[in-house]
């Protein structure tokens, strides 16, 4: 009796055995982001195609047509154009220092991830003290001598003065999001490839494009999948700095929404930013395919 039971697998083997164990470990997550994320976006298309019981264009005709539209997805596209690569490098100069084998990584790392802990809003509502005309910024120009008088930084008049302000707000609050993923995707690459490639006299930047950016390529894709989405829904941080000075989509369905009382324009907004979104994470999920998606193709 003792011998049969001790032959007998156990639970533990026959779930490890059981090839379809991984798909009920991810039906949780299937499911919280069909009923969260799915089933809601379906709805906001939903609303943006059908008006008083009818379907019709009239939103997306409506959102076309806003003054502020062209202005919209022309600074969206812009910020995200010179946000995403200026954030990558970042990231990943802080990745190879808390991943360094350097005295004080570990405090290097806490003051990378600091700004993890702050949200968009608070990070706007800092910036935008540091960039009126009585902040921190004209204190310290006038200060040192460079300045007579403040100058106005937050101008509707200079748009790319305007984009390069968002920027420094969302580089300073959201690169240690890149950070830590790349910091993860580090720690997993064994160092002996590393270590063999110096071996055989490969440099610092050899080893980094030869060896660690091929190895990161899946942490990278990632990365970058998450900057790019949360990019396209910017809205806290221009809000608090640049008032009505300027706008982004997520902004325009904001104001749809709340200012002009108008949820169908504000869904047709919303379905703008999830193409847009779904769009570049395709291309990115394409440039960065590893060996075994291309063997899937």
């Amino acid at each position: 009796m003792d011998a049969a039971v001790a032959t007998r697998p156990s639970v533990v083997r026959r779930l490890r055995r059981w090839e379809g164990l991984p798909y009920w470990l991810i039906l949780p997550t299937v499911l919280y982001l069909a009923l969260f994320v799915v089933w809601p976006m379906i709805q906001a298309f939903e609303l943006s195609v059908r008006v008083g019981g009818q379907w019709t264009t009239s939103p997306f005709h409506q959102m076309y047509s806003d003054i502020r539209f062209g202005q919209s997805i022309r600074f969206t596209l812009i910020f995200i154009a010179i946000i995403v690569p200026i954030q990558f490098a970042l990231a990943l100069a802080m990745a190879l220092i808390a991943n360094s084998r350097i005295r004080f990584r570990t405090v290097f790392l806490f003051i990378f991830i600091m700004p993890l802990g702050v949200s968009d809003l608070a990070a706007g509502l800092v910036w935008s003290s540091v960039f009126t005309q009585h902040g921190y910024l004209n204190t310290i120009l006038q200060g040192v001598g460079l300045r007579d008088t403040p100058y106005i930084w937050i101008n509707p008049q200079h748009q790319t003065q305007l984009v390069l302000e968002v920027i420094a707000a969302e580089v300073w609050r959201s690169t240690a999001l890149i950070t830590v993923i790349l910091i993860a995707g580090l720690q997993g690459i064994p160092k002996e490839y590393g270590e063999a490639a110096e071996v055989f006299g490969a440099g610092f930047f050899s080893r980094l494009w030869t060896v660690t950016l091929p190895m990161l390529k899946p942490a990278i894709q990632v990365a970058l999948l998450l900057r790019v989405v949360f990019a396209f829904e910017v809205f806290a941080t221009v809000l608090a700095i640049t008032g009505q000075g300027t706008s982004t989509l997520a902004l325009q369905a904001w104001q749809w929404q709340t200012s002009y009382l108008n949820p169908h324009v504000a869904a047709a907004y919303a379905s703008l930013i999830l193409v847009l979104s779904l769009t570049a994470a395709g291309v990115i999920m394409l440039l960065l395919r590893t060996k075994k998606e291309q063997l899937i193709r």
